[in-house]
């Protein structure tokens, strides 16, 4: 059997507020195995961002657990195998992409042989070898995005977390994105990615699993939940989520 890579165990997230405790995520479970595409879907609000959060060691559970490759979030071992792409990202634009993938390189502590020869690999996986000595600023938005990606995969990571990975992106980025996600699921690598885009999710993903208000409504393989409901998953979303019956408007 595959091997678990995240196993989140009961996880309540609670934050404090002037009148009472706010619950960002309620009573959480659920498994990523290796190799799977896992599409972690939910409206604004819904506790996706704060439980991307626990899983870097950024924010503490109230109560639960969490681990990854069976090493608890909270130890600092445990994020060594993992690359992160935030939803906003901010890079030193006066850097090139060469640049920036060398200090990264240097935050790994990676050899730097081994560094240059990664560099030249990753910057070919994201298509941006023909611009590797450009300065980000004159980056577009994609470019950005997939330099983005870059910096997150520089690790050899077995495990890429991603929030918001085609974000403003057009058709093109939001392609090339999606080829590379299925170019590093077929390297065996494990892809935990929160998305708004539920076309492209319906398209890369093996699982997803549909939050609302911290919990999870819905979950199960791509094509299972797509037989159930007989409708593609942007509709599956909004009928978990209590939005089937939207008003039309015009």
């Amino acid at each position: 059997m595959a091997e678990t890579v995240i196993k989140i165990e009961h996880l309540r997230v609670e934050y404090p507020s002037e009148s009472e405790k706010k619950v960002a995520v309620k009573d959480l479970s659920l498994e990523v195995k290796q190799g799977e595409v896992f599409g972690f879907l939910g409206p604004n609000g819904a506790g996706k961002t704060t439980t991307i959060n626990v899983l870097l060691g950024y924010v503490k559970p109230t109560s639960g657990k969490a681990t990854i490759f069976g090493v608890d979030v909270q130890e600092p071992i445990a994020r060594h195998r993992i690359g992160y792409l935030p939803e906003l990202t901010y890079y030193y634009k006066f850097l090139t992409a060469v640049e920036l993938l060398r200090f990264y390189a240097k935050l790994f502590q990676i050899p730097k042989e081994i560094a240059e020869e990664r560099i030249d690999k990753v910057l070919k996986l994201v298509e941006l070898e023909n611009a590797k000595t450009r300065l980000i600023k004159t980056y577009s938005k994609g470019m950005q995005q997939r330099v983005g990606l870059a910096q997150a995969i520089i690790n050899d990571p077995d495990l890429l977390i991603l929030d918001e990975p085609t974000s403003g992106l057009d058709p093109i980025g939001k392609m090339k994105v999606r080829q590379i996600i299925q170019k590093l699921k077929s390297e065996g690598k494990t892809v935990f990615f929160s998305s708004h885009e539920l076309g492209e999710v319906e398209t890369v993903s093996d699982r997803v699993a549909i939050l609302k208000e911290g919990e999870i409504k819905e979950d199960g393989k791509v094509h299972d939940l797509l037989n159930k409901y007989k409708c593609n998953l942007e509709e599956i979303f909004l009928k978990v989520i209590g939005y089937e019956d939207l008003p039309v408007v015009g």
